[in-house]
């Protein structure tokens, strides 16, 4: 098995000759252009574009720096399912930051299957897990485990620390690679008053732990170094370094480097 950084949250994972995408992001800076003018100071992440013709297509939550509809549609073959956390439904409020992304993903046209925390869903050389994942602002949110040839890897989305690791590696032993982010954004969302003081997804140090209780070979960072928004979205500071300070497991990847696993 192999795995490609696409950048930011995007990976590209092939075993067997097959290929499958999580998160790819192809228009970067569409995902803040909601503030208008204001998003002209927001430095967006670079991306790769992801290889056509992938067996499936991964989600972990419909925020749209994960859910990129045209990066989808690009990278699939035809017929290729997009598997995502079932929607709750919701107010307006509710469903704010997840509306864009599911009009896009629904006027591609694509397959799209919603997929329940615990669920292995088979696609090609694949066996693909469905893992409970906290979101930031409480819309719903899964990580993916991809399994192949007796190899794992496992792709955290942008979930908050939680107590599943355990129960994670009970039940499908440790992880050979987590792909996890380090950011540790702080929200202030304007639909998500009065904001928190924690972050909203999981910091260097959160990220170190989390793989240490997996007991994960490899920690391979993502989901940082963009997007930075005063007052809106505000990660840390200097999260690489934090990260190799927190784990002896990190390896940084290019972007758009491969890594055997």
């Amino acid at each position: 098995m192999q795995i490609r950084w696409l950048g930011w949250a995007g990976m590209e994972v092939e075993a067997e000759g097959a290929r499958l995408v999580v998160d790819p992001l192809q228009d970067a800076g569409a995902v803040f252009a909601f503030l208008g003018e204001r998003a002209a100071a927001i430095t967006p992440p670079a991306v790769v574009t992801a290889e056509a013709g992938a067996v499936a297509g991964l989600v972990t939550h419909l925020h749209r720096d994960h859910a990129d509809a045209a990066a989808l549609d690009q990278a699939l073959a035809s017929g290729a399912p997009v598997l995502e956390p079932r929607p709750w439904g919701g107010a307006y409020l509710e469903e704010a930051a997840v509306a864009q992304a599911d009009a896009e993903l629904t006027a591609t046209g694509l397959d799209r299957r919603p997929v329940d925390p615990w669920t292995t869903v088979e696609v090609g050389p694949f066996a693909i897990t469905a893992i409970p994942a906290a979101d930031g602002t409480g819309d719903p949110q899964v990580s993916w485990l991809v399994e192949s040839g007796g190899r794992r890897v496992l792709h955290l989305g942008d979930t908050l620390f939680h107590g599943w690791w355990w129960r994670i590696r009970e039940r499908f032993g440790a992880p050979h690679v987590v792909c996890a982010p380090i950011n540790g954004a702080r929200l202030t969302f304007p639909h998500r008053q009065p904001p928190s003081t924690l972050p909203g997804v999981m910091d260097p140090e959160q990220a170190a732990l989390a793989a240490e209780l997996l007991r994960a070979e490899t920690l391979m960072p993502m989901h940082y170094g963009a997007y930075a928004a005063p007052g809106l979205y505000e990660p840390v500071a200097d999260p690489l370094d934090r990260l190799r300070a927190a784990s002896d497991r990190a390896r940084v990847l290019e972007l758009g480097a491969t890594l055997a696993v």
